[in-house]
């Protein structure tokens, strides 16, 4: 008979990859199909995804991961440094130490595979996002993203919070880079896409450099970074980031193609599960003409023009795409009294998710109790 534990084993070290990461806040769920699997051994090698389980959230030098997991630290050191320019481990520098951890599923080895993606990794995630990510997006209730308006239709109320002004705090920024929107090129492989701008997708600092290191995306000014976030604007695009006071990444979202856009206008989905509004459009009624610009203009259909233009504010991103293109200045973008404050950090955020995702599982369960007993 012969000896299929070589490949037994082969497809233990993805399940135990899988695992792993399925331990993040957006963690990353198997499937009845398997597609998830099918993933890893698209990105990973055996060897790769034995080392990728060795690595903690939390950056570290490889003498303390190689002490910790008993591995030779010449070996482990080629092996993570390999694997970083792959897009398969973060790999970061701080006061002249290279260190190295986890990528997790998203936001990690999806987005840094934007510029090895072919047609047949587009489809797999594809898939996935339908049969399973999707629902793990929304799992938790929290929002990973809070969304940035600009422009001058934005209150000026906007100045006693800084960290919301999204164009000083690009003009601020150490490094910035910018790449190829990841969920438009898969889009575009899978049959689908749209005609929005593709090079769309800013990150600053260490995942700035990150991306220049590794060829995924090119370094560029404060002023083009500027000049591309004008462009998506125009193009009707929503700036959306990671919802904590500091800035990382900007995605320039359309409705079409954007993992948590799609969750909005193709799944009817509440959007608070994947966007923090932080503003909110309103309608001078004196000043509106009921013209119709504003509602073609928005990408959530949270606007209806009838004597006058009504938004509904249950479904306004507060993007201020509307104002924008409202010729009689009729709408303003203003922070929401009941807002909900962008986390401090992504730790913190980390664990809301996670403890959002546990409560709303105890509640699943306590429903499925309740329907056996009743």
């Amino acid at each position: 008979m012969p000896d299929n534990r070589k490949g037994d084993e082969r497809q233990d070290v993805y399940g135990a990859l899988r695992e792993f990461l399925d331990n993040f806040p957006l963690g990353f769920p198997s499937t009845a199909s398997g597609v998830e699997i099918k993933i890893l051994r698209k990105l990973f090698t055996p060897e790769e995804a034995e080392a990728a389980v060795l690595l903690s959230p939390m950056p570290e030098e490889v003498a303390s991961i190689a002490a910790r997991t008993g591995r030779d630290p010449e070996e482990l050191g080629e092996m993570l440094e390999a694997m970083s320019r792959k897009g398969l481990v973060f790999r970061s520098r701080r006061g002249g130490r290279k260190l190295y951890n986890t990528a997790p599923f998203m936001i990690g080895l999806y987005e840094y595979s934007v510029e090895s993606m072919d047609a047949d990794l587009a489809a797999l995630y594809k898939e996935y996002y339908e049969t399973a990510y999707l629902e793990e997006m929304g799992a938790s209730g929290v929002p990973g993203f809070r969304v940035f308006p600009i422009g001058e239709s934005v209150g000026a109320d906007v100045t006693l919070y800084p960290f919301l002004d999204l164009v000083e705090r690009v003009k601020e920024a150490r490094i910035i880079s910018v790449a190829d929107c990841i969920c438009r090129k898969e889009a575009q492989l899978t049959g689908g896409g749209c005609d929005h701008p593709m090079e769309t997708c800013l990150s600053f600092g260490v995942a700035a450099e990150y991306y220049i290191e590794n060829g995924i995306g090119r370094e560029i000014s404060a002023d083009e970074a500027i000049a591309i976030l004008r462009e998506a604007d125009r193009s009707g695009l929503v700036h959306a980031g990671v919802n904590t006071r500091h800035l990382s990444n900007i995605c320039n979202c359309c409705p079409c193609c954007c993992a948590s856009m799609k969750g909005i206008t193709g799944k009817g989905m509440d959007k608070h599960l994947f966007m923090n509004a932080l503003f909110e459009a309103v309608v001078d009624e004196d000043a509106c003409t009921a013209c119709g610009d504003c509602d073609e203009r928005c990408p959530v259909g949270a606007i209806v023009v009838e004597d006058i233009a009504q938004v509904d504010r249950n479904k306004c991103l507060g993007c201020g795409l509307c104002a924008g293109v409202c010729p009689g200045d009729a709408i303003a973008v203003l922070l929401r009294e009941d807002r909900e404050e962008p986390f401090d950090r992504v730790l913190n955020m980390g664990m809301a998710i996670m403890e959002g995702k546990r409560k709303a599982s105890g509640t699943e369960k306590q429903e499925r109790d309740g329907s056996k007993h009743g």
